[in-house]
């Protein structure tokens, strides 16, 4: 029997009480509605019409949405959406009341609810009004009111020189979030900037335009630190050394000097930091070897050490620890690597988990337990000259600086009771 002939059979015995199909208060392609169509009628139709069998809207047997047996969207038994039998029902009531259903429901032709919808962290037992923003909230509320949150003094004043030769890999970003963190935590911390293009004195919102007493002048001897001094509007426990353009010579002035690689070391003398107060001194240092580099190792008793999670990272960790070696052998005994910090890491990538693995195994205990992830937080802060702790305090690259800077202060406290 002909296509046609169905259609004309159906449509004059339908049941009065037919589910959703031909004959349902809806009207369907093919049954004469405005978008169906009788034979021969334009919009839609039966064979031969411009929407008719076969068409991608109309209605007629084996239309893909509409109407007809084995419809993708439309009536029919086996329908993916609509259920039926022979219902040709293309967007209708029935397809909404089903999509309005819960997941779960429904039976055959089930409309899923969407991945989306589901929520992506389960709310706390004890926090019915949990949301995703209120927590982040609550995290930044804790860390610009730290006062129960303290961490312990050192047993002795640190000082830190925060170096890797290799550039880009976060020695600037670390030592400004990590100080700030300290002081923001009660701890006194005082910067020294020394890389002459003067990032960490951008993020810390100092002054440091050329002719600013800056640490070239305090190389020189010109002036001493407590001139050079400047207290960052981010708090009032974070102290700044800010770097000029005028440092870019100073590697150069310095050579003809006496004692050049003990200039730094002279002025962060213990009277004047006692005087200062400080618990903490980082010392932000270039991405070279140079002078410069070698006045922060020698003046500190640490070093801290930032690694970018890539295989370019470590291959300069190699040469750095050589040049620490001769350091200690010939200006500074004393001088060890004492932390370890990787950043930037990436967990899409199986390259961060292979150079976590490979620092881990090396260094052990050195490294800390924390891992700064890549976040686009991090990076936008120095442009509105803030560290991320106080342009965003909720978001995982502050969080991770806060936990990376509770590990140093608890390792100092530590250190001294041992």
């Amino acid at each position: 029997m002909s296509a046609s002939h169905d259609w004309a059979v159906s449509r004059e015995t339908t049941p009065p009480e037919a589910p959703a199909g031909a004959g349902s208060p809806q009207p369907s392609p093919g049954t004469g509605s405005p978008a169906g169509g009788d034979s021969g009628r334009p919009p839609g139709g039966d064979s031969g019409g411009p929407v008719g069998a076969g068409s991608p809207v109309g209605g007629g047997s084996g239309t893909p949405m509409g109407g007809g047996s084995g419809g993708l969207m439309g009536g029919g038994s086996g329908r993916p959406l609509d259920g039926g039998a022979g219902s040709a029902e293309a967007g209708g009531a029935a397809r909404l009341r089903r999509m309005a259903m819960p997941a779960g429901t429904g039976g055959a032709g089930q409309v899923l609810r969407p991945a989306m919808e589901q929520p992506t962290r389960a709310a706390p037992a004890d926090h019915h009004g949990w949301t995703p923003i209120a927590d982040e909230a609550q995290r930044a509320a804790r860390l610009l009111h730290p006062d129960d949150m303290r961490l312990p003094r050192p047993h002795h004043r640190r000082i830190l020189a925060v170096a890797n030769q290799k550039g880009g890999v976060g020695k600037t970003t670390t030592a400004v979030n990590v100080a700030t963190a300290l002081a923001l935590h009660g701890l006194r911390t005082l910067v020294v900037d020394l890389d002459p293009q003067g990032n960490a004195s951008t993020a810390m919102s100092v002054e440091h335009r050329s002719g600013t007493a800056s640490a070239y002048e305090v190389l020189l001897g010109a002036i001493g630190v407590r001139d050079a001094v400047q207290v960052s509007p981010h708090s009032s426990n974070l102290l700044c050394v800010p770097a000029t353009i005028d440092l870019a010579g100073a590697e150069i002035e310095l050579v003809s000097m006496v004692a050049r690689e003990s200039r730094l070391k002279e002025a962060l003398n213990h009277a004047v930091l006692s005087e200062l107060g400080v618990d903490y001194v980082l010392i932000d240092c270039p991405p070279s070897l140079g002078l410069l580099t070698v006045n922060a190792l020698v003046a500190a008793g640490e070093v801290f050490i930032p690694i970018q999670c890539e295989y370019y990272a470590l291959e300069g960790l190699g040469q750095l620890l050589s040049n620490i070696a001769l350091v200690q052998q010939h200006l500074n005994p004393t001088l060890a690597v004492s932390t370890i910090l990787l950043t930037m890491y990436d967990g899409r990538t199986k390259l961060a988990d292979q150079v976590t693995t490979e620092v881990r195994n090396h260094f052990g205990d050195l490294v800390l337990r924390t891992i700064i992830p890549r976040s686009i937080k991090v990076s936008e802060a120095p442009g509105y000259g803030q560290s991320v702790l106080t342009y965003d305090p909720g978001s995982r690259g502050a969080m991770s600086y806060i936990d990376a800077a509770k590990e140093i202060a608890v390792r100092g406290a530590e250190e001294g009771s041992a």
